[in-house]
């Protein structure tokens, strides 16, 4: 039952970040960049954009020469709402012939003359962030297999990017595992999954439960995080997520040099120790078991020295592994999971 891109994504992708120059506004094109570099074939910007994805700069009629498919909304603001200008640049786009792939909030019908376009050219609008219409509330019912849920101090710290990290580190094993996509970028990554923050709140755990369905006791299921339990804008969905998705671990994920929560100026970061203690509580509402194992860091703000004493000092302060899922992988937190598995499993025997 989970919600798949309403046509094919077809490729090669324009990636649009038009006047959007704060990385974390563009997790969608840079998640795209990193996780699928064969489907992305150029970036359009508007004026001197500072942000650069590190693929040409195409303007609409060079992507169309260059045999580009799809125009990609690489970004995510806070609302989904587009300026006039980025709607003007959409119309354009589908009048000659590229599919418009979005996964805002925002609904692509309703951007004036976009319909139009497309249906004279066949061009298609494709809206990712569009999830099932019969999910069922959740119930609670412990399910087969294992579970491992990202969540975050914040918003836009890594969670995808762990879950996507961790599920290479598993398969490059042999190990049965399966990432499982809960917002837009995961989704247009993995091709299936289910926009939670879309899903009406008394549904979200329901939806969670959905996405990771009963399966073989030794498959694991990655679960991409939303939110923060800790951020006010978003809580709401993070709650419903953790309970539903009864994981019997989860992955702290991190930004170093964050201070405060980004949607809400002002209110503070919590601590790593707070965040673990309070997801670990309320996620004994579905698995009494639940348990950490391990902490994902951004630490791309600092230098290489920094870094590794910086997550060195988190380890020996939590007693978790501590590593940066971008650039150390998460082998050792792969590692952990397996070791605090087997050891789990051998105390259920004795």
């Amino acid at each position: 039952m989970t919600a798949k891109p309403s046509a094919n994504l077809r490729a090669p992708y324009l990636l649009m970040i038009g006047d959007v120059s704060r990385h974390d506004f563009a997790k969608t094109a840079l998640g795209l960049v990193k996780w699928c570099p064969d489907r992305v074939a150029g970036q359009l910007r508007f004026d001197d954009n500072p942000l650069d994805l590190g693929l040409p700069d195409m303007s609409l009629e060079q992507a169309v020469q260059a045999g580009i498919k799809s125009l990609v909304i690489g970004v995510a603001p806070v609302g989904g709402q587009l300026s006039e200008r980025w709607q003007t640049v959409l119309v354009q786009a589908a009048s000659l012939g590229l599919d418009i792939i979005s996964g805002l909030h925002l609904r692509l019908n309703d951007i004036a003359g976009l319909t139009q376009a497309a249906e004279k050219t066949g061009a298609q609008l494709i809206e990712i962030r569009v999830p099932p219409t019969d999910i069922p509330i959740a119930n609670g019912k412990k399910r087969s297999g294992l579970r491992v849920l990202m969540v975050g101090t914040d918003c836009a710290v890594g969670k995808k990017y762990t879950a996507l990290a961790l599920t290479n580190s598993f398969q490059q094993r042999d190990i049965k595992a399966s990432f499982r996509a809960t917002g837009q970028t995961g989704i247009m990554i993995a091709g299936d999954g289910i926009p939670v923050d879309a899903v009406v709140s008394d549904f979200v755990a329901g939806a969670a439960e959905i996405i990771s369905p009963a399966n073989d006791p030794d498959h694991w299921d990655i679960i991409e995080g939303q939110g923060s339990l800790f951020n006010p804008s978003y809580a709401g969905v993070s709650l419903g997520l953790l309970h539903g998705s009864q994981p019997d671990f989860i992955i702290l994920c991190h930004d170093a040099t964050r201070s405060g929560i980004g949607s809400c100026p002002g209110l503070p970061l919590p601590s790593v120790k707070e965040c673990i203690d309070l997801n670990i509580r309320c996620g004994q509402l579905t698995n009494p078991a639940i348990r950490c194992a391990g902490i994902s860091v951004n630490t791309s703000a600092l230098e290489d020295k920094e870094r590794e004493t910086y997550l060195k000092q988190l380890s020996e302060q939590t007693g978790l592994v501590c590593v940066d899922s971008v650039i150390n992988g998460c082998d050792a937190i792969a590692d952990q999971l397996l070791a605090m598995e087997s050891s789990q499993r051998d105390e259920g025997h004795e």
